[in-house]
């Protein structure tokens, strides 16, 4: 196959117009892009609690994007991650972190602010990673780099596994199969949805506190 501007103009178009698709009755049951409500309550400070774990969000999770790249709810993936968090006995806080849309630096923010020192960094696309305060942006404890495959117990199992990091403990990471033949099927889709993320991106902005409410 000939690769030219005319084609990848085509392959593009297809990938908007899918992006702006919402997902259908076979991927979930109803449009739950409107079951999170979430609220600026201003700028982040570092936190005091131990058992604290910090959720940093992309500058458009839950704003201007709403699904992940799987197309799994973003209300559905905080809830998971959360509810992870919790019954580990940790208190969850979420952070916009609107500087960057780089997961690596998301997650680094999120754990400088934790109690704890570990932090979650979430972009809109799902790509996720655990990280500790006192590592630099491009190492991590654990890092899920292919958000297609990841699933909403797969985001459950990280909030777990950040909170045993929080509590002094060592787990096993969380399981993941690095099927890497998906890479071409999602890499258009990935890079105009980081390209999407990245348009919100507010140069040397605080990271600001979000109150979140879920309605369903």
């Amino acid at each position: 196959m000939q690769i030219n501007e005319q084609l990848i103009a085509g392959i593009v178009a297809q990938v908007v117009q899918e992006l702006s698709k919402a997902p259908t009755a076979s991927t979930v049951a109803a449009d739950q892009s409107k079951d999170m409500i979430l609220v600026d309550k201003g700028p982040a400070k570092k936190g005091t609690n131990p058992k604290e774990v910090v959720i940093g969000i992309g500058p458009a999770f839950g704003k201007t994007m709403h699904y992940t790249i799987k197309k799994l709810p973003h209300s559905q993936v905080l809830r998971e991650i959360i509810a992870g968090i919790e019954e580990e006995g940790c208190v969850a806080r979420v952070v916009r972190v609107m500087r960057t849309s780089d997961v690596g630096f998301i997650g680094n923010y999120a754990a400088k602010l934790a109690g704890s020192g570990i932090g979650i960094g979430v972009q809109s696309k799902g790509t996720t990673v655990i990280e500790h305060k006192d590592m630099s942006p491009l190492t991590n404890l654990e890092l899920f780099p292919l958000a297609p495959i990841i699933t909403l117990p797969l985001y459950r199992a990280i909030g777990r596994n950040a909170a045993r990091y929080a509590k002094g403990e060592n787990p096993d990471p969380v399981p993941v199969i690095l099927d890497i033949t998906v890479l071409p099927i999602y890499q258009p889709t990935a890079v105009l949805m980081h390209n999407m993320e990245t348009s919100e991106v507010v140069f040397n902005a605080e990271h600001r506190d979000v109150e979140y409410k879920f309605t369903n």
